[in-house]
């Protein structure tokens, strides 16, 4: 703006000088310096032309270009020289007065009177950040038609068609015009000139945000608006299916029969509402909600058992779909918890959407009603004992939930999975867990299991007992196998000498025979007493010659008796001589059985010597 009003002033200086010197050749004398004033007033046109022309270029040059910076689009508003908007009109696309359609990319552009006839003004592109989406708002275009929310969208092959705004504002002959107010069409993550006369592009906020799909997950779209022609849009009825819900063909209006896969989606939130749905496996517990008891049963030392009662309050955990289902069975109440696992499969998304809303609303408005009355009916009535046989019994017992889980658990799986499928959800398997079977029930159960405990321990104390002394006793040995070995050869040695004494014996039992035998003849030639009395001799003088200090009187005394038959006469008749001879005598046949009851010894053990030894 400052340098048009610059070239203003130098074009209006110059037209001033132009006329200024008009006036001066008018006054001059008809010859002004030897030459005549027709050629002085010549000069003086020629100037004036230049004057006026140099002027004229100035405010041509200075009206009829503009620079575009690259980060800016150039906008036009015609002022002058223009015909009058129709009504309801606000971007002129023929020329009209007002802001017009065209716009000025960045770069020179050459327009004559450019600046006269138009007020110029730049405004910056459009950015759409990464991960969100811009919003546009046309501002001029045909009206919305009857009924609708947004103007019809635009495919994506023809977004810069319609960011042009004379295609939008005329159209083509293949395109039609496009329509004012919010667009069903969006901006994806770029840079773009648009024309912000006519549009307007919102990217700020969470509802701008790009739709995510995580894995495990698929999307389901329910449609606010028609991009298909209504021929093209009839329902899709599930006629297998309890919950009648129609689904439409993608592009139509309703809940779409084709889902979105994980990944990114730049979907108008205004036109389109996306639902999540997990397919992966569900995990549905029932579980707490009760009072549990408790009979606790203890052992005495005398070996009886005291029982004792108590209970515990059982709250519903955080991640449980519900309460624990409550049985009763023959009067009593029985806590029973149980687990499903479910899934909905990708192409049951859409049916599950339409007809309850979400894998919560399954599992509140389908799920838990049913798993609750089935269980209930199941326990209640006959199922097989054996699935795939006609054998059945009643589960009339509250033992049964316990000792027949298996096949209640299969019943309820076969029931539910009709109820589930109607749905759209597929339960894939469900588990009873412990029955919380009332204490008094389990009370002789459990003393008797006790009782077989308590043997059973007794039992293996026992042998744990004797295995201890078994253990300590070869320990006792290890420790004593030195003494052992000493008690061993003590006894071999005890044994041999107690041979060797008998051996003995033997020999000393014939030198007493041979002895007798002696003593025999003794008494045939000196009679019994005589040889009696000579035996007392001999053991006196064997005891006094083996002990000297018991000598106390001479060695020979004689002394008279009253008769002959004394040994007193025997000793003065036979004097000192004769005692010591027969004292010889005596010895001679006491050394002779000696010897042979010494050979007798020694033929006894050569017979030990030669013996083989015993295993």
């Amino acid at each position: 703006m400052g340098l048009l009003i610059f070239n203003l002033l130098i074009a209006t200086a110059l037209v001033a000088f132009a006329l200024f010197s008009s006036k001066v050749v008018e006054i001059l004398p008809n010859e002004v310096g030897g030459r005549p004033k027709a050629m002085i007033g010549a000069m003086g046109r020629f100037i004036r032309v230049v004057a006026i022309a140099l002027a004229v270029f100035i405010i041509f040059k200075s009206t009829s270009f503009v620079i575009i910076d690259s980060d800016k689009t150039g906008h036009l508003k015609k002022v002058f020289l223009g015909g009058d908007l129709a009504p309801g009109k606000i971007i002129a696309a023929n020329g009209e007065m007002g802001p017009q359609a065209r716009i000025l990319p960045p770069g020179f552009h050459f327009i004559p009177f450019l600046k006269v006839l138009y007020e110029v003004e730049e405004l910056p592109i459009i950015e759409v950040p990464e991960g969100g989406y811009g919003f546009i708002v046309a501002k001029d275009g045909r009206p919305l038609g009857e009924n609708q929310l947004l103007a019809s969208a635009w495919p994506d092959e023809r977004i810069e068609e319609m960011l042009n705004p004379e295609m939008f504002i005329n159209g083509s002959d293949k395109i039609p015009p496009g329509q004012k107010g919010p667009q069903a069409t969006v901006l994806k993550p770029g840079k773009y000139r648009i024309n912000h006369y006519l549009f307007e592009v919102r990217t700020k906020g969470d509802e701008f945000r790009a739709t995510d799909i995580p894995a495990g997950f698929v999307g389901v779209i329910k449609s606010n608006i028609n991009t298909k022609p209504l021929a093209d849009c009839q329902p899709i009825v599930m006629e297998d299916r309890s919950l009648t819900v129609p689904l439409v063909p993608k592009g139509c209006r309703g809940v779409w029969n084709d889902v979105f896969l994980p990944g990114r989606y730049y979907l108008n939130k205004k036109a389109y509402e996306m639902h999540l749905v997990d397919t992966r496996v569900q995990r549905w517990e029932y579980a707490g909600g009760y009072t549990r008891r408790y009979i606790d049963l203890k052992v005495r030392q005398d070996g009886s058992i005291e029982q004792t009662e108590r209970k515990e309050v059982i709250p519903v955990p955080e991640f449980a779909a519900a309460d624990a289902v409550i049985l009763r069975v023959e009067g009593w109440e029985v806590p029973q918890e149980i687990r499903i696992l479910a899934q909905v499969k990708p192409e049951d998304a859409p049916f599950v959407v339409a007809s309850v809303g979400g894998l919560k609303e399954v599992e509140q408005k389908i799920i838990t009603p049913k798993v609750r009355s089935i269980v209930r009916n199941v326990t209640g009535s006959n199922v097989e004992s054996h699935p795939g046989k006609a054998e059945k019994g009643d589960v009339r017992q509250v033992l049964d939930l316990q000792d027949r889980r298996q096949q209640l658990e299969d019943a309820v799986l076969e029931a539910i999975q009709v109820e589930a499928e109607k749905t759209g959800v597929t339960v894939t398997e469900i588990r009873f867990g412990d029955p919380v079977i009332p204490p008094e029930l389990l009370v002789a159960r459990r003393r008797e299991q006790l009782a077989t405990q308590m043997e059973q321990t007794y039992t293996q104390e026992r042998i744990a007992q004797e295995k201890r002394i078994q253990s300590e006793k070869s320990k006792a040995e290890a420790d004593q196998q030195g003494t052992l070995m000493k008690a061993e050869i003590e006894r071999k040695a005890a044994q041999f000498q107690k041979e060797a004494l008998k051996l003995m014996g033997e020999g000393e039992q014939a030198r007493l025979r041979a002895i007798a035998d002696g003593q025999k003849a003794q008494a045939q030639v000196l009679g019994p007493e005589r040889t009696m009395q000579l035996a007392i001799v001999k053991e006196v003088l064997a005891a006094a010659m083996a002990n000297p200090e018991i000598v106390k009187v001479p060695r020979i005394l004689v002394r008279g008796g009253d008769g002959g038959g004394s040994l007193e006469g025997a000793f003065a008749i036979l004097g000192d001589s004769n005692i010591s001879r027969m004292s010889d005598m005596a010895d001679m046949s006491v050394d002779m059985a000696e010897k042979e009851a010494k050979k007798l010894i020694e033929r006894k053990r050569e017979e030990i010597r030669n013996r083989p030894p015993q295993e």
